[in-house]
């Protein structure tokens, strides 16, 4: 039997550890019969490292989606390997330290629009991109955590991942008439390279432990993964604009 993926040709950006989503997301990708090519910055040779532990190898390049010049030259290295996209993974934040851990009264500006730039902007940019590979649809895929809700210690990638989601729903609108979906996985906390840069995450996670209706691991990226490989595939064609959430169904609980 195939898998859901056969035949798919997918950009992965973000893959920075073993233990990341982006990382389950292309192993799995791989699994279910996809071509992967990934991206990553500032340190392309540690996601080469990591790269080497997925099932197929697999071509790295660096971008960096706040660079012009490297999104304006993306889609032609990518047609190096890849001749056709049928997907994108954005798993890309950033925020400068002063935009996090409590200090969100104190932030500037310039920290501020760091992380709306590359947290939530570059889903835009990085999708328009590599739209000229993209000519018989696809889908697009990103990562949010959950910007409903005011997070202790998250601060302003709480509002540049709400950028990132009302972001999603704008390229769902515009972009339909292409036939590229564009959704978002919210996941619950994991113990991502992302999540121990944010000072005092512990207690962020902690609220899991006490609230989450299913069981929830800080550990296994692969139900977000999983869900990234879903929407990637034929299996929702008729879905764009949309958050699933995989956090153990806290974001349905009140108290």
């Amino acid at each position: 039997m195939s898998g859901i993926l056969e035949g798919k040709r997918i950009l992965i950006t973000g893959v920075l550890m073993e233990s990341s989503i982006a990382f389950h997301a292309a192993k799995l990708a791989q699994e279910q019969g996809a071509e992967i090519i990934l991206t990553a910055f500032p340190r392309p040779s540690l996601t080469e490292r990591i790269a080497k532990k997925l099932p197929k190898p697999v071509k790295v390049l660096e971008l960096d989606v706040s660079n012009p010049e490297h999104l304006a030259g993306i889609a032609d290295q990518v047609r190096e390997t890849l001749p056709t996209l049928d997907g994108i993974v954005h798993s890309i934040g950033f925020a400068p330290q002063d935009a996090l851990g409590g200090n969100f009264l104190d932030t500037p500006w310039e920290s501020v629009a760091t992380a709306m730039h590359v947290s939530a902007y570059s889903l835009k940019s990085l999708t328009m991109a590599l739209l000229p590979l993209m000519q018989d649809g696809g889908a697009v895929v990103g990562l949010t955590f959950d910007a409903q809700f005011a997070w202790p210690q998250y601060d302003w990638m709480g509002p540049a991942k709400a950028a990132l989601e009302a972001t999603n729903r704008y390229l769902a609108r515009y972009l339909g008439e292409r036939d590229i979906r564009c959704n978002l996985v919210s996941a619950g906390p994991l113990g991502s390279m992302a999540a121990k840069s944010i000072p005092g995450f512990g207690d962020l996670a902690d609220t899991w432990n006490h609230r989450s209706p299913l069981k929830w691991d800080l550990s296994d990226p692969e139900p977000a993964g999983r869900a990234i490989v879903a929407l990637l595939s034929e299996w929702f064609p008729k879905t764009t604009g949309e958050i699933v959430h995989v956090d153990g169904g806290l974001h349905a609980i009140g108290a």
